[in-house]
């Protein structure tokens, strides 16, 4: 008897404590629901006010449109070497750059170990009519060597630091249409000229680089140690 009745005792225990909390909850959950899903604060926007909204936030994108990207500058680039025959032609492909005093040149004495060449004629005259045919076919920087007995009349069209540039040299002077010239070692002393420019945005780099391609042997690079100095 007395174990049913402390049966019964839990079981009515039991009873009331899931009455009371499953009652709790379920008394919370519609308000739950109605929290998360906030109905009276639902509004279903018409086509026309879309396009309304849509149109005020181009307005305001178009009155404060974001900054532009800020181009690459470069603080200084060099653009060389060129042969002193050359000089003339790269200033004046120069000038609708518009660069000013942030152009500046420079000459230096190197050493070269490759030429593109003509071999030595058999006299000036036949030296001076070679060159004539040269300068037809829109080659102009070349000379005729005399000082030296060995090469005299042989037709120099460039003196290089690299036989790789020297090859260059002559496929562009193969397109022109000259054929006999070739390519051999020279150990001489060469000048050069180059050109700095200070402050270089992105899209002048690229018509640099478009100057140099049309000059075999020639480079585009930073700028010597000396010459950002001088730019400071």
């Amino acid at each position: 008897m007395r174990i049913f009745f402390f049966l019964l005792l839990l079981v009515n225990l039991a009873f009331f404590a899931w009455a009371y909390l499953g009652a709790g909850r379920a008394s919370d959950e519609p308000q739950l629901m109605e929290q998360q899903l906030n109905p009276h604060e639902i509004r279903l926007l018409s086509p026309e006010q879309v396009a309304k909204l849509a149109a005020e936030r181009a307005k305001q994108a178009a009155e404060h449109p974001k900054p532009p990207p800020k181009a690459l500058v470069a603080a200084c680039l060099e653009l060389g070497g060129f042969n002193p025959g050359d000089v003339a032609q790269v200033q004046k492909a120069l000038e609708p750059l518009g660069l000013g005093s942030r152009l500046g040149q420079r000459r230096a004495e190197e050493i070269a170990s490759y030429w593109v060449f003509m071999p030595p004629l058999r006299n000036r005259q036949a030296a001076n009519n070679k060159a004539a045919e040269l300068r037809k076919l829109g080659v102009e920087d070349f000379f005729i060597v005399q000082e030296d007995p060995k090469l005299r009349f042989a037709i120099s069209l460039g003196v290089f630091k690299t036989e790789e540039a020297a090859n260059a040299r002559l496929a562009d002077l193969r397109k022109k249409g000259v054929r006999t010239a070739r390519v051999g070692p020279k150990e001489t002393s060469v000048q050069k000229v180059y050109f700095s420019v200070r402050e270089v945005p992105d899209a002048l780099a690229a018509k640099l680089d478009e100057l140099r391609q049309s000059y075999a042997g020639t480079e585009l690079r930073d700028c010597p140690a000396e010459e950002k100095r001088a730019a400071k």
